[in-house]
């Protein structure tokens, strides 16, 4: 009996042993033309091996690299497409910075504080004074959102000069618009407890009338 741990180490183990072995076969044929005739057979069987990579773009070209891989690089056919060689496939690709928050305000967002860096450098005016506005009722609706709570204005405004070292300053601003999200949750809310408090009334109404009928149905039968 031959074990897996006796064969050949499979490259890519999703295509299984069957197509491993083909692979092997098609790189000990004689001639050229007869590797290139195998290997087109061979990334058929692929493809129907591995759908799913239908959907991806350029799936032909994926299955080529696929096939190079499978022979360990060691096969000379005719490639419709260029071919990554070993060393570019081995290579790590750039490792991608991921955003981070120096603050304690993440649930605000990076957008928000994109935002306020563009109105610091707007020059004096009713253009920046619309936007700091903005900005601090974008605030205000990400912080109910997040803590599930309405927030004063004033908190908002104290955020609003610490994110933005004290260069931006709404203190002066009577209020903000309410949060139509904060408060069409409550309404949503308190809208569905008020169903839920009719129902059952209305239950509590049906059950009653049901015992005044049956006990009106024994006083009857007991007369008789």
């Amino acid at each position: 009996m031959e074990y897996n741990t006796q064969r050949t180490a499979l490259q890519m183990p999703e295509y299984g042993r069957m197509i491993q072995e083909m692979v092997e076969i098609c790189r000990e044929l004689p001639t050229k033309e007869a590797r290139n005739e195998a290997a087109a057979t061979i990334i058929e069987f692929m493809g129907q091996r591995n759908p799913h990579l239908n959907d991806e773009e350029n799936y032909k070209h994926k299955l080529w690299n696929h096939l190079f891989i499978l022979a360990s690089y060691d096969l000379d056919v005719d490639s419709p497409y260029p071919i990554l060689s070993q060393e570019e496939l081995s290579t790590k690709p750039r490792k991608m910075p991921y955003p981070s928050f120096d603050n304690d305000y993440k649930f605000y967002g990076k957008s928000i504080l994109q935002l306020i860096e563009h109105a610091i450098e707007l020059d004096a005016g009713d253009e920046k004074d619309a936007l700091i506005q903005v900005i601090a009722n974008n605030m205000k609706k990400s912080y109910n959102v997040y803590n599930k709570e309405h927030v004063q204005d004033d908190v908002i405004f104290r955020h609003l000069k610490d994110l933005s070292n004290n260069r931006l300053d709404l203190t002066g601003l009577d209020s903000l618009d309410k949060s139509k999200i904060y408060y069409n949750t409550n309404r949503k809310n308190n809208n569905n407890n008020s169903n839920h408090n009719k129902n059952n009334r209305n239950q509590n109404t049906n059950n009653n009338a049901k015992r005044r009928h049956q006990n009106n149905q024994n006083n009857q039968k007991n007369r008789k």
